[in-house]
């Protein structure tokens, strides 16, 4: 499916050129979520990017606020800022906000300033990226002067949210094999799951 130029780093799996493609949206304070981005990271991209899958199908994660979860917009607002600062970095930062995401669930928060969750997020990134790419970060989200300005980075997110909205998205995970939800696919498949699919889907 399109995809905003700025925002291609959110392939993650597989070649961007190829023909199928696997829209994942994900929620990094939904348990569901993380166990689906551990799929990608330990299946997914092994069958796309090597062997009969390679060059067939590409996985495109799509950030799925899900706002009864107060940190949510928070978190995603943190990996866009590592998207803009550090594109390289992005899945790798996402992987560590997913196996850190306790800590920004709901009781964890409850005492902390919007500021305190983004100091936070920002010394997550410092573990992966380089100190120079840390301080774009910091300053990607600073608020901006106006008194309901967001961030620098509040527009692609709005595309995010944009997007799935369109899209009739409510659940995270929910995944689009070439743009039609696949209600099949699960957070709980295993390799041999997600190989009956590619093999059903993909014709090698």
């Amino acid at each position: 499916m399109a995809l905003q130029p700025s925002l291609q780093p959110l392939i993650v799996a597989g070649n961007p050129t190829a023909p199928h493609t696997l829209d994942i949206f994900l929620d990094y304070v939904c348990p569901f979520s993380a166990k689906m981005a551990n799929a990608i990271q330990n299946i997914l991209k092994p069958l796309l990017e090597e062997g009969v899958y390679q060059g067939k199908a590409k996985v495109i994660v799509r950030l799925q606020v899900q706002p009864w979860h107060s940190a949510s917009t928070l978190t995603h607002e943190a990996a866009l800022a590592v998207l803009r600062a550090s594109p390289a970095n992005f899945w790798a930062y996402s992987l560590a906000l997913f196996k850190a995401q306790e800590e920004y669930f709901d009781i964890p928060t409850a005492n902390l300033t919007p500021l305190k969750i983004r100091e936070k997020l920002i010394a997550l990134a410092a573990t992966i990226l380089p100190a120079n790419e840390v301080d774009e970060v910091r300053e990607l989200l600073k608020l901006k002067g106006s008194a309901n300005g967001g961030v620098a980075i509040t527009d692609d997110l709005k595309y995010n949210v944009k997007f799935a909205r369109q899209n009739g998205i409510h659940v995270s995970p929910t995944v689009l094999w070439d743009g039609l939800i696949a209600g099949e696919i699960s957070s709980g498949w295993g390799e041999s799951e997600w190989n009956d699919f590619l093999q059903n889907k993909i014709k090698v």
